[in-house]
């Protein structure tokens, strides 16, 4: 969930189109003689550069990738394994697992051709893993948050609600290296869901052996990715990554080892980095005063949003749109952003991410914009108030507020929390708990309200507007509309291969949400950072899983 340039939609997107005829694997290899001594010199001190320490604010959760639902955990999930195809930056897809693709005229029937590659324990990765993965994810027993995502895939919502068996998921192996995939309705962006994390293969061997161990920690797990998982115990804050030679593009991968600190004190971190213990830490705001003109210094702008979201099950008087509106109304964005975060963040424009997504030339996030849903105006946000609490029959109110325990998810709940005790009658109170308990606790309902955080998947506003459908497993706060639920439904199903009207369903559920304030969007996460000059090739890319390495190298 993970737990983040301009984009443009669908059909517009300028990916590496793959043909049966596209493929990396044949690759012409040059021989020279070199004076062995000389050679061997050159060759042993440019594989000893060739590590790399880096920061990140939070540890792995799980490597399991049905199960895996935050970015930090998807990032080393992506660096150890590989999907169909692998996403790079300016939403390009490249041949991952698959060395090409084709689509039926219809396109609702997509043909993978699958290269030979290995997993980490010399065995083939074949086309029946990912039928097994496929079919594990969406299965009910293993309980995926992210089995929705499936759910375009012949009969995935009849598996999920345990009408059909798993077998009968629309996929399919053609012998080995043949993986044949049916659609219910067109899907152009399938290209990027098959890129994602829990669309990659899994072993059935190393599931059954490993049980309910799989993937809890490094060595219960096999790999068919860039690096393989080293030093991972399950709860602990240090691990490493180490080149996977049986990796089938191996000979372009330069990084030998990548040492990880999951450290969530921006001043422990930037000390780190100072007596160059890391080679990249990120910055918070104080941070970036000092180092903002710094030649180490980056900042990216992620298709990121951060949002509150209300437990209406737990806290009926959520269901009042005058209540949620009031809380919105009462937070001043510009000075959480400027002043709290100064990290490069900026005030959303909405739920959907903005500069991730075109459609002629216009940004979908500018299309969609509803400023009443992001707006301060404390006068405003009193009257609501006191209209809500009398059609609630309410006096006094008092929430908790859940987020993390990073130094910036406590500045973010001191600010919301000043903010909206400025409403008469309402008293916050903050938890601030480790990440995989804000998660759990999330996912569970045990919240008044939670900050909660959404990186695109893929470059689609489908990917943020699907997750608050009355019963997808994402949506916490159970905000529930049916009107919201008919455009999604319109846009994935009567709309999906019509461009223009897709596009407007969306634009109007965006809208929907925003005006009906079903969550409150409180800014669009940008990440300010040090990453020292002798690291070269590093992609970020501004949706998940956010950072690529398989370029990286240590000058």
């Amino acid at each position: 969930m993970t737990q983040l340039a301009q984009r443009v939609i669908e059909g517009k997107l300028r990916d590496m189109k793959l043909s049966s005829v596209t493929k990396l694997g044949g690759v012409a290899l040059l021989s020279a003689v070199v004076l062995a001594g000389c050679g061997s010199k050159s060759s042993q001190s440019t594989s000893s550069k060739q590590k790399l320490n880096w920061m990140t604010p939070a540890a792995i959760s799980t490597m399991d990738p049905s199960k895996s639902t935050d970015l930090y955990s998807g990032q080393t999930i992506n660096a150890t394994g590989e999907g169909l195809l692998r996403m790079q930056k300016d939403n390009k897809v490249v041949p991952g697992v698959a060395k090409s693709y084709s689509i039926s005229k219809d396109g609702k029937t997509w043909t993978f051709n699958l290269r030979h590659s290995k997993w980490s324990d010399g065995s083939p990765v074949t086309a029946k893993d990912f039928v097994f993965s496929w079919q594990r994810t969406v299965s009910p027993k293993t309980a995926s948050q992210y089995a929705y995502i499936f759910d375009n895939i012949q009969n995935a919502t009849k598996i999920e609600a345990g009408k059909l068996s798993p077998s009968k998921l629309g996929v399919k192996a053609d012998g080995d290296y043949k993986l044949i995939v049916h659609l219910d309705k067109p899907q152009s962006y399938f290209k990027f869901m098959v890129s994602q994390g829990y669309y990659f293969p899994e072993k059935k061997a190393a599931v059954n052996k490993y049980g309910s161990g799989y993937a809890t920690n490094a060595q219960k797990n096999v790999y068919n990715g860039p690096f393989l998982l080293k030093g991972w115990t399950g709860t602990n804050d240090t691990w490493h990554l180490v080149k996977n030679n049986k990796y089938w593009n191996a000979k372009n991968i330069k990084l030998k080892r990548m040492n990880f600190q999951a450290i969530k004190d921006p001043a422990t971190a930037l000390n780190s980095y100072q007596s160059k213990k890391l080679d990249f830490t990120t910055l918070n705001g104080t941070q970036v005063k000092q180092y903002k003109n710094d030649k180490d210094y980056h900042v990216y702008k992620e298709a990121s949003t951060f949002y509150l979201e209300m437990n209406e099950k737990k806290d009926p008087i959520f269901k009042n749109k005058d209540i949620r509106r009031a809380l919105s109304l009462a937070i001043d964005r510009k000075q959480f952003t400027n002043k709290v975060l100064a990290d490069g963040s900026q005030v959303p424009k909405g739920y959907v991410a903005d500069g991730m997504s075109q459609r002629n030339g216009k940004d979908f996030a500018d299309e969609a914009y509803v400023k009443s849903a992001v707006s301060y105006n404390l006068a405003q946000a009193k009257k609501l108030w006191a209209k809500g609490l009398k059609e609630t029959g309410k006096k006094n109110v008092s929430l908790n507020l859940l987020s993390d325990d990073t130094d910036t998810a406590k500045r973010s709940t001191e600010f919301v929390q000043s903010q909206l005790n400025k409403l008469p009658g309402l008293k916050i109170t903050n938890s601030n708990v480790p990440f995989k308990n804000r998660l759990s606790r999330s996912q569970n309902g045990q919240f008044d309200i939670v900050i909660s955080a959404w990186i695109a998947d893929y470059p689609d506003p489908s990917n943020f507007l699907d997750l608050f459908t009355s019963n997808n497993s994402y949506n916490n706060g159970q905000w529930k509309n049916s009107a919201y639920d008919a455009l999604v439904k319109k846009y994935q199903t009567t709309d999906s291969n019509n461009e223009s009207a897709r596009w407007n369903d969306m634009v109007k559920a965006e809208k929907l949400i925003m005006n009906d304030q079903g969550i409150i969007p409180l800014y669009q996460q940008a990440q300010s950072t040090l990453m020292r000059s002798k690291v070269k090739g590093v992609q970020f890319l501004p949706t998940s899983p956010q950072w690529d390495w398989t370029k990286a190298s240590v000058k």
